[in-house]
């Protein structure tokens, strides 16, 4: 990798880097599905990706929900774009707002039953697209070792991410 670094002395050979190129390709790639998957969970559901991701998290979370702290890292948000999204939400009525049994003062977020609805219903739909569009132009026998280096490179760049406070 250092010898990568040293070749570069020009903008035409730090143009053509090989890991420069590389990691231009897979934000080119997650840019471009975040866009084809994004318009389709909005087009066919009413919710943008992020709320998709929030609903997720929220499922996976449970009851009694979660703090908008919570929501916040999960989504490597400030809490005050949590609020928003959380106020979007709430206003769709995917979400609400609950006390939180552990802390009078605390409030949590959980899911309506009209976002377990819509969390079911685009999760449905995402799968299909996953499928289509990230799965299916990739050889059958790469594609369980490209999801687990996935995995590996998110939980890495989530480990050197600094925590809220």
């Amino acid at each position: 990798m250092d010898e990568q670094a040293e070749e570069i002395s020009s903008p035409r050979e730090a143009a053509n880097n090989a890991l420069v190129l590389a990691f231009g390709r897979l934000q080119g790639a997650a840019n471009r599905l975040e866009y084809i998957l994004g318009r389709s969970l909005e087009q066919e559901c009413g919710i943008t990706h992020l709320m998709f991701e929030v609903l997720l998290i929220l499922g996976r979370a449970g009851e009694p929900g979660l703090s908008m702290r919570a929501v916040a890292q999960e989504q490597v948000l400030t809490t005050g774009g949590a609020t928003r999204l959380v106020d979007r939400m709430e206003a769709a009525g995917l979400v609400e707002r609950a006390e939180d049994p552990d802390d009078r003062r605390g409030r949590l977020v959980r899911l309506t039953p009209f976002g377990e609805e819509t969390a079911v219903r685009a999760s449905r739909l995402h799968v299909e697209n996953i499928r289509r569009y990230f799965l299916d132009p990739l050889p059958a026998e790469h594609r369980e070792r490209f999801a687990e280096d996935l995995r590996i490179l998110s939980h890495s760049a989530r480990d050197v991410l600094p925590r809220l406070p």
